[in-house]
């Protein structure tokens, strides 16, 4: 019998075990060795946490996140970062990268009994965990699988199939953090495959002012990315110009569009041929193509879909948060955790993510050791 079965080794599970230290646990991980994840994340250097953090980062917007950010902010995780001896970089504006995601690896090593390439088949009442290497008790079980993306990596719908066998609701889970799949009438994106450029990205309330960035598939790119948490449908608006207008740009009437206008060359020429505009002297310009021009400023388009959970970074969605208390127990069922992206939370692009993942874990850690 042990105190507490882990079921995941990623981000979530492995701050977990790392918290609880003076009790018998045992982690039961499908992967064949620990934080998959962890290890392609941030283009190997694990973008940690951000220097600014609030619960406006995260979808959908919550006390429950709140309060769970107040309890175990930024600033703890860096703490423990610190502790931990490690240093982490501010390798972009704002956001805290380690040299190589091997570091917090090393330190996240489990101390307690650990089973690899270990799928969990089913919870029991009475915890009970029956997996494909045996038959497990516990008095505590924490659900740390994670979501539905990074299907190669091992990913699956298991933590909610728990949480639905024990009475709780799940919001409707889709792929998010994700490039968009486009309309026919966006057909020139494609043609740009590989091109980037600054631009302010608008859905809902929300602005991203960061990279844009064309593929064959479509739109991708951090502002894109982070757009895609927010977007269920509908449109979403492109300002390419970030505040300027087009005649800021084409000021000199003797000189062609193409010269003037501040992006790559290929993007001018297929923007333009997309709205059927010649590249020509401003001073040729009629009054309709000033006004097709001005789609630079304000550009709307509706995705067609995403690229899907396989490209996803993260799960939109999961375990409702209001049939869970502030420690991350179930309301249901006592002793039954879920810690995490198995929950209905998800943050945006720059380590919210792996914050979330630290904040509630450390909240289930006081959970456990009351």
């Amino acid at each position: 019998m042990y105190d507490v079965i882990i079921l995941g080794a990623g981000a979530s599970g492995l701050f977990l075990s790392d918290f609880l230290k003076n009790q018998k646990i045992l982690i039961i991980e499908h992967n064949s060795s620990i934080g998959e994840k962890i290890k392609v994340s941030g283009g190997g250097k694990c973008n940690i946490t951000n220097k600014d953090v609030s619960y406006k980062n995260y979808y959908p917007e919550s006390e429950f996140v709140r309060n769970t950010l107040v309890k175990c902010s930024n600033k703890d995780l860096l703490k423990w970062i610190k502790q931990k001896g490690l240093k982490v970089y501010e390798l972009k504006p704002g956001q805290y990268f380690f040299n190589s995601s091997k570091e917090i690896l090393n330190v996240l090593k489990p101390n307690c009994k650990i089973i690899y390439n270990c799928e969990v088949l089913d919870v029991n009442e009475g915890f009970e965990v029956i997996t494909s290497k045996g038959i497990f008790k516990a008095k505590n079980v924490v659900v740390a699988l994670g979501g539905k993306s990074f299907k190669k990596l091992g990913a699956s719908e298991k933590g909610y199939e728990i949480a639905k066998k024990f009475g709780h609701k799940i919001s409707p889970i889709k792929p998010a953090l994700v490039g968009f799949t486009i309309q026919p009438k966006e057909s020139w994106f494609k043609r740009l495959s590989g091109i980037s450029v600054m631009a302010d990205v608008y859905v809902k309330n929300k602005k991203f002012s960061q990279n844009i960035l064309f593929s064959h598939k479509g739109i991708t790119g951090p502002a894109i990315l982070n757009a895609s948490l927010y977007w269920d449908k509908g449109k979403i608006k492109i300002d390419f110009l970030r505040g300027k207008k087009v005649k800021d740009h084409l000021k000199n009437k003797h000189k062609q569009i193409i010269s003037q206008l501040p992006f790559p060359k290929n993007f001018t020429k297929e923007f333009l041929k997309s709205v059927g505009i010649e590249d020509k002297k401003v001073m040729f310009l009629k009054n309709q193509e000033w006004d097709r021009l001005k789609l630079l400023e304000n550009y709307e388009f509706a995705p067609a879909g995403t690229f899907g959970f396989e490209r996803a970074e993260v799960t939109k969605g999961g375990v409702v948060t209001d049939e869970i208390s502030e420690n991350m127990e179930s309301k249901i069922v006592k002793g039954l955790y879920f810690v995490g992206e198995v929950l209905d939370v998800t943050g945006e692009l720059g380590g919210y993510n792996f914050q979330w993942a630290f904040s509630s874990s450390y909240s289930a850690f006081l959970g456990l050791s009351l």
